[in-house]
């Protein structure tokens, strides 16, 4: 069984877990799948809006479908929800992330 059959499987048997939807996003985005892999990051974000991680891979997949606006403002959303819990390192990330889609990070100059 392949991994996303594996994944698939496991989310069949606990559809509420956020990981296995942010893992069967990662899967999907492997894959080439952008539409099923952002399905999963948008749900995440309504649904489990503390998963972190999400924000930074939703941002960057954003991007990639030229969506920039949606991209900066998920990035903001996610330095928000970071500061609220505390995780220092996912705000610096995303605060990176969030400069860059603006345009005014490191490798834009």
């Amino acid at each position: 069984m392949d991994r996303l059959a594996q994944l698939l499987q496991f989310h069949q048997e606990d559809p509420e877990d956020p990981f296995l939807q942010f893992a069967l996003a990662v899967e999907y985005l492997k894959l080439g799948q952008d539409t099923q892999a952002l399905a999963f990051f948008e749900s995440l974000i309504q649904n489990h809006p503390t998963y972190i991680g999400t924000y930074y891979h939703l941002g960057k997949l954003y991007e990639q479908l030229d969506r920039t606006e949606d991209a900066i403002a998920i990035y903001q959303r996610g330095i928000h929800i970071a500061e609220q819990i505390k995780d220092f390192h996912a705000r610096a990330e995303l605060q990176d992330a969030l400069m860059q889609a603006q345009g005014i990070g490191w490798d834009n100059e």
